[in-house]
């Protein structure tokens, strides 16, 4: 940044005032207060003043008004006033400038630096510039005596290097501070983003004590946060207590995520279902230094999810009456026409393995959890031998089962099962059937293995309507295929169906 002369802006011209403006702007960007004595800045001083065989050696940073002095050697004063300053215009040149004898140098023969106490004489000052091109100051050494002669090569370059290691130090701490700033910025924004979220948002040290936590928490519960993880027990709702400390204690054993839903005390004593997240983050040496998490409202949710059950279990109750009617009304009709007595008992049985299929994926079903044993269990419990034991044995995976895919099993092995129980094992007082679930894959198979029946002659000549219902449901329903063997110990029939049809 060329600036002409020593005029710090004083004199009034517009194009001064401009630059000296930039150059302060610069100046200030290297914050240098805090570094007065600097030990390194120290230790240049020190080696310049020896290199020079010079008494007085100063780091000289020229301010609006004053010159001041960030490492010093053989002065005591800290600073000068700007416009008696050597320095300012030492700044302004490409190289060092040297001033042999002062007291006949017409720039500083009546500076108070040349006749006061002080008895300047010599000085040579290199310019101290930043990477933007901007004059800050020099490295300057000072002597009593003067120097007709000047500096020797070897002082003028050793100057030089001198003063590029002084702004090396200089750019170094400038470029930490911006870092810091950037750091801390960055750091504020976020906090402010996070306050900003709908959620309560935490950080935990390892110790257990929280070392930030969002304004969200104040505004749902009234309370300033708590200073430990256990500072939470009394907001958790007495239900969910022993279940939610017990996922957290298992998070923290297994330094694994933390997934855990609660009712959260409000600020009018009132209760919300709150999703408590949490991960483990910034390891050290393999140790666990920190945990992040959130609290999110989630009670609308559950209002929505008890109002689905609710209604779910409504509708669930009327169509189990439903069949109930028409079941009792196929079995009615058949007692007054005996000639349809077989279709109406076959009808009224499909009509109960569905209805132990609807009950069985619906939320007010009594039969158990949407496992795929769980339904094949329910359809064949009313095989049961002499001693009450099942007939039908069920063994092999379990796989979860949506509701979609309960009704095209209960009918295919409805069918299966009735069929059994006419010709096949189940006819049969020793009768009994494997059913074996094994993994394939994309597909499960599920193999249905008779034995103990009455002998079989051969296969049948042709297939029935039950056949047909079987390949309907297999094919279309449950993305699969299936085939009947009919061996000598009885029928075998695998039914190989799609896990995305019928798991979640």
């Amino acid at each position: 940044m060329p600036l002409e002369g020593n005029r710090s802006a004083l004199d009034g011209d517009p194009a001064d005032e401009r630059l000296e403006t930039a150059r302060r702007a610069v100046l200030s960007s290297f914050s240098l207060n805090g570094l007065d004595d600097d030990p390194e800045l120290q230790a240049i001083t020190r080696f310049a003043a020896s290199m020079c065989k010079a008494p007085v050696a100063l780091v000289s940073i020229v301010e609006e008004s004053r010159q001041r002095f960030l490492a010093r050697e053989g002065l005591q004063e800290r600073e000068t006033p700007r416009d008696i300053s050597f320095c300012a215009h030492a700044m302004m040149g490409e190289g060092a400038m040297v001033v042999p004898d002062a007291s006949r140098d017409e720039r500083f023969a009546d500076n108070v630096l040349v006749t006061g106490p002080l008895h300047v004489r010599f000085y040579a000052g290199q310019p101290l510039v930043s990477q933007e091109g901007t004059p800050l100051g020099a490295l300057c050494v000072i002597d009593v005596e003067k120097r007709p002669a000047g500096l020797d090569d070897f002082q003028r370059e050793g100057l030089a290097v001198l003063a590029q290691a002084v702004m090396r130090l200089l750019e170094a701490r400038r470029e930490d501070l911006r870092a810091r700033r950037a750091i801390a910025d960055r750091e504020e924004q976020l906090l402010r983003m996070i306050d900003g979220v709908p959620q309560i948002a935490w950080s935990l040290e390892a110790s257990g004590r929280f070392d930030y936590v969002n304004s969200r928490w104040k505004e749902v519960t009234g309370t300033e946060p708590p200073e430990t993880a256990d500072g939470w027990r009394p907001f958790i709702h007495p239900e969910d207590v022993d279940t939610t400390i017990g996922h957290w204690a298992k998070a923290l054993a297994a330094d694994e995520p933390f997934d855990s839903e609660f009712r959260l005390r409000k600020a009018d004593g009132s209760w919300s279902w709150v999703l408590a997240q949490a991960s483990p983050v910034a390891r050290v040496n393999g140790e666990q230094q920190r945990w992040f998490g959130t609290l999110t409202d989630i009670d609308e949710v559950h209002q929505a999810i008890e109002a689905r059950d609710l209604l779910a279990g409504e509708l669930s109750h009327r169509i189990k009456n439903i069949f109930a009617v028409v079941i009792g009304l196929a079995r009615l009709k058949a007692a007054n026409a005996p000639e349809h007595k077989a279709f109406a008992e076959d009808m009224a049985d499909t009509l109960y393995a569905l209805s132990r299929a609807h009950e069985f994926v619906r939320p007010s079903g009594e039969a158990g959890q949407e496992r795929l044993q769980g339904l094949l269990a329910a359809l064949f419990a009313p095989y049961r031998d002499r001693m009450g034991q099942p007939r039908v044995a069920i063994s092999g995976i379990d796989s979860e089962l949506v509701a979609r895919a309960a009704t095209p099993l209960a009918l295919v092995f409805h069918e299966l099962a009735t069929n059994s129980a006419k010709y096949g094992a189940l006819s049969s007082a020793e009768g009994t059937v494997e059913l074996t679930i094994s993994d394939s894959g994309d597909n499960l198979v599920l193999e249905w293995r008779e034995r103990g029946g009455p002998p079989l002659t051969g296969a049948p000549n042709n297939s029935g309507f039950g056949s047909r219902l079987i390949e309907m449901s297999v094919s279309g329903q449950l993305q699969g295929s299936w085939e009947r063997r009919f061996e000598p110990g009885g029928l075998v029939a695998e039914l190989t169906v799609s896990k995305a049809a019928i798991a979640p």
